[in-house]
């Protein structure tokens, strides 16, 4: 078999038995990628770099020992272009590792020379809204790969990546990870340093792994997680071993299906599949029972008030004075001029959903909209976070739907932001209520495109996630699957 179709704890394997070297899986892999991602394109400037990563004298020892891993644009590397796929940002790089990429270098991993693709600053979820132009998903290269992490969820399912990092602000690790058939994590708030993760929404951003099975997730977390005091948001909470979870029964385990998730908009073929994993965990001794979210019908328009919010104040920053695209006969210092500079360069560099997003943000701010739309806002995600805190009193997690549909077609949705906004029904309240939760594959429609099962947690859970993700993953062949290209 070809290395790079071999999961990261498999190649781990061939490493410490030297069977194979380090430099073996990147040139594996660097070929891959040459020969698939001109139709994928997974990846961003494959024009102007290379494929080769970035070596760390992996040690014996080392967690990764010089595996390959591929990082998202909007994860900060040290000289390595971070552009969020925006034009605003063309050319800057870094002159710093984000806290994330700091512990992958320790751990020995190999960082990628080549950022995956991506919604221009995580604004969407298809990964159709990238200034690089869209990512294609392996199962079926007409349909979207999901978003805003597409690029990273493809390249995994398409072998042109071992494991990946992406970030999720309402569902954008989860959602193409269920649209690609590969297994993505999002971490509790807190728990994954987010310094050097370039801001969409601040208080919902979260890095975390997209993998081909759940021990890579694992063994990922276990180096990417942990207290950073370079991020005033991180939790101060103790790591455990969470490949220790893995393997462990679910015997006993009560399992929650909020009633909300299964309405009119879910896809009978995903309907199927969900109801088929569900007597799978049933089977496998968890017990299952029904409850109600009753304010998760409220959760897209606030995430959507709050997360534009956010974000009109984080993207205030990208002006063409410092860094990044400026735009042209736009350098006068003269008062009059600098602010046409700042309206030519945000007018130029800003694609339409950055700025649709901008906009709306600006609007819900604004002096007499602010409590009517903002402060309410708030207080509905208390509610919603209120909602899981009480069925986690009972339960140990919830399973749901991680999309209402499979993958749609590239170009079905970019014109109608409503529909697009409602693929991450299912995903946004665990950002709202800061809960982690995880997708795995867990069936295919009849056009051959997978179905993600999302699985969710009290705060800190994780160990839970894995447990009932590698217990269900282990006895169903889904996340064995692979595209054709």
């Amino acid at each position: 078999m070809e290395l790079y179709k071999l999961t990261g704890h498999e190649l781990l394997k061939k490493l410490s038995s030297k069977e194979i070297t380090s430099e073996d899986i990147s040139l594996a892999l660097k070929k891959r990628i040459k020969e698939t991602d001109p139709r994928v394109k997974a990846y961003v400037r494959t024009d102007k770099s290379g494929t080769e990563a970035k070596r760390i004298e992996a040690r014996d020892n080392s967690a990764l020992k010089g595996i390959p891993v591929s990082i998202k644009d909007n994860i900060c590397t040290d000289g390595l272009n971070t552009e969020c796929s925006s034009r605003i940002l063309t050319g800057f790089k870094p002159p710093y590792d984000a806290t994330v990429i700091k512990k992958l270098k320790v751990s020995g991993a190999s960082i990628l020379d080549l950022k995956t693709n991506m919604d221009e600053f995580a604004f969407g979820s298809s990964t159709e809204n990238s200034f690089f132009g869209p990512t294609r998903n392996p199962w079926n290269l007409e349909c979207v790969p999901g978003g805003s992490s597409g690029g990273s969820a493809a390249a995994v399912a398409s072998d042109e990546a071992i494991m990946a990092l992406g970030s999720d602000t309402g569902g954008s690790i989860r959602q193409p990870a269920s649209f690609c058939g590969v297994v993505g994590l999002k971490p509790t708030y807190g728990r994954v340093s987010r310094y050097g993760l370039i801001a969409f929404a601040s208080s919902l951003d979260q890095i975390g792994p997209i993998t081909k099975d759940t021990e890579d997730s694992a063994l990922l977390m276990n180096i990417i997680s942990g207290h950073d005091p370079f991020d005033s948001t991180s939790a101060c909470v103790d790591v455990p071993d969470y490949t220790k979870s893995l393997g462990m029964d679910i015997k006993g385990l009560k399992i929650a299906i909020p009633k909300e998730y299964f309405v009119e908009g879910l896809d009978p073929q995903v309907k199927s599949s969900i109801e088929e994993a569900i007597n799978e965990l049933k089977k496998l001794g968890a017990e299952i029972k029904e409850v109600s979210l009753p304010h998760s019908e409220y959760a897209v328009p606030v995430y959507y008030i709050i997360a534009t919010a956010e974000a009109s104040s984080n993207l205030a920053r990208f002006d063409g004075v410092q860094y990044g695209f400026r735009a042209e006969d736009s350098r006068s210092k003269d008062e009059s001029k600098l602010i046409s500079m700042y309206k030519d360069t945000r007018g130029q560099g800003f694609g339409q959903e950055a700025k649709r997003r901008i906009i709306l943000g600006t609007f819900v701010l604004s002096h007499g909209y602010y409590d009517a739309y903002y402060l309410r806002a708030l207080k509905v995600r208390t509610l919603i976070k209120e909602d899981f805190d009480a069925v986690f009193k009972e339960f140990d997690c919830i399973v749901t739907p991680t999309a209402p549909t499979a993958a749609f077609k590239i170009g079905e949705k970019i014109e109608d932001p409503l529909r697009m906004y409602l693929s991450d029904i299912y995903t946004i309240s665990a950002n709202l209520s800061g809960i982690p939760a995880i997708s795995v594959p867990c069936g295919f429609t009849k056009n051959d495109l997978p179905v993600g099962l999302q699985i969710l947690a009290k705060p800190f859970g994780e160990e839970t996630l894995f447990r009932v993700a590698h217990t269900y993953e282990q006895n169903t062949p889904w996340h064995k699957r692979r595209p054709t290209l």
